[in-house]
C-alpha cells in the first residue's frame, strides 16, 4: 500500500507542476512573441518501500520524475498591423534590450517610442542596435525598417533620408538554455553566449503572436485535472483500506 500512495503522489506532483505550466500558456495566448512550455518528465525506478532483502528487478517501484521544462521556439503566426514601430522577426533571431540587469532578449516586437525619443518595448527597456540605443529626432517622420533592420527616416522639411541605426539580432547555439525571467524577456544563462544573427530577418508593420494552440492547451488542462481527480481517488481507496486493515488488525479477540 505504501508504494502505492508514494506513487500516486509522485504523480500529483508532477501533474500540479504541469498545469501551472499549461495555465501559463494560456494566460500569454494572447502575448506578442511568447514561446510556448511543455513540461518534461521520466521514468525513476528504485527499491520499493519493503523490509526484506529481496533483489528481484521485479520489486523496482517506477516514480514519475521532473526533469525540467521544454520551450518550443517554433515561429509563431506573422500580423499585420501596419504600425511602423511593429516589427516581427522572421528566422531564430532575438531582439537585444538593455534593462536594469543588463541585456536581455525577446521576440516581442510590439515597439514604441519614449518620451526621449528611444525605440522601446512595451515594458519600456530600449531596444539596442549594432551602435547601442536607436533614437529618433523630433523632426523624424516616414520610419522604414528594412529586412536586414537597417532603421532610416525623413527628416524634416528637406525630406532627406537619413540612418537612425540598424537592429541588433542575436541568436543562440542552444535556445533551450534560455533563462525566462518574466515581462516577455529571456537571459542567455550558462554558457549561452549571444551571437550574431545573420540570418534572420524583420518585417515591418508586423507583430508575431503567441504559438500557443489555445485549443491544444485547453485540451491539455481538462486531461491533466481529470488525471489529478483520479489520483486523488485512487489515492484516498488505498488510504481507506490501510486504515480498514489496521483496525482489523487491531481488534483482539474476546
Amino acid at each position: 500500500m505504501e508504494n502505492a500512495l508514494l506513487i500516486g503522489l509522485s504523480r500529483q506532483t508532477v501533474l500540479e507542476r504541469q498545469l501551472d505550466v499549461v495555465a501559463n500558456n494560456i494566460a500569454n495566448v494572447n502575448t506578442t512573441g511568447f514561446k510556448a512550455d511543455a513540461p518534461l518528465f521520466e521514468e525513476y525506478l528504485m527499491p520499493g518501500a519493503h523490509e526484506d532483502n529481496f533483489k528481484g528487478s521485479d520489486r523496482r517501484v517506477s516514480y514519475v520524475q521532473d526533469r525540467g521544462t521544454y520551450r518550443d521556439f517554433t515561429q509563431g503566426a506573422a500580423e499585420q498591423t501596419k504600425n511602423p514601430l511593429d516589427i516581427a522577426i522572421t528566422g531564430d533571431g532575438f531582439f537585444v534590450v538593455q534593462t536594469a540587469g543588463g541585456e536581455r532578449y525577446t521576440r516581442d516586437g510590439n515597439l514604441h517610442m519614449n518620451s526621449q525619443r528611444q525605440l522601446v518595448t512595451a515594458n519600456g527597456d530600449p531596444v539596442l542596435g549594432t551602435s547601442g540605443p536607436i533614437v529618433f529626432q523630433t523632426t523624424d517622420h516616414d520610419i522604414n525598417v528594412s529586412p536586414d533592420g537597417t532603421v532610416t527616416v525623413v527628416e524634416g522639411v528637406s525630406r532627406t533620408d537619413s540612418l537612425r541605426g540598424k537592429l541588433r539580432l542575436v541568436s543562440f547555439t542552444d535556445a533551450q538554455k534560455l533563462l525566462k525571467e518574466g515581462s516577455n524577456l529571456y537571459s542567455a544563462g550558462e554558457g549561452g553566449a549571444a551571437q550574431p544573427d545573420l540570418k534572420s530577418s524583420v518585417q515591418q508593420g508586423y507583430i508575431e503572436k503567441s504559438n500557443v494552440n489555445a485549443i491544444a492547451e485547453m485540451s491539455r488542462m481538462v486531461e491533466v485535472t481529470r488525471a489529478y481527480t483520479q489520483i486523488a481517488t485512487m489515492l484516498q481507496q488505498e488510504s481507506d483500506l490501510h486504515k480498514s486493515a489496521i483496525e482489523k488488525l487491531a481488534d483482539v479477540p474476546a
